[in-house]
């Protein structure tokens, strides 16, 4: 049940990265490709750890995908709001 469960996961981190890259395309917004890359590190991460004997979940190293993720939407963040203040 716990695979099936983390497979959901995964493809729903993939459709969303490329549910993102569809915005971008229409509106050329980096925000967008940001948020995108982040779901896909979101799914690769999600992928190692749900691979049985693959990874010690209990490693650090294991999250690394998932903050930079997060990092990355931050960044993106940050980079949308300095660019429209200084508009």
């Amino acid at each position: 049940m716990i695979e099936l469960l983390s497979g959901a996961l995964v493809f729903a981190y993939l459709v969303s990265g490329v549910h993102f890259l569809q915005f971008w395309r229409r509106t050329r917004d980096r925000l967008f490709t940001h948020f995108a890359v982040a779901f896909w590190l979101f799914a690769l991460n999600q992928l190692a750890v749900s691979i049985p004997g693959a990874v010690d979940e209990t490693a650090g190293s294991v999250y690394l995908l998932r903050v930079i993720g997060f990092a990355l939407i931050l960044v993106a963040i940050l980079d949308k709001n300095v660019t429209r203040s200084e508009r």
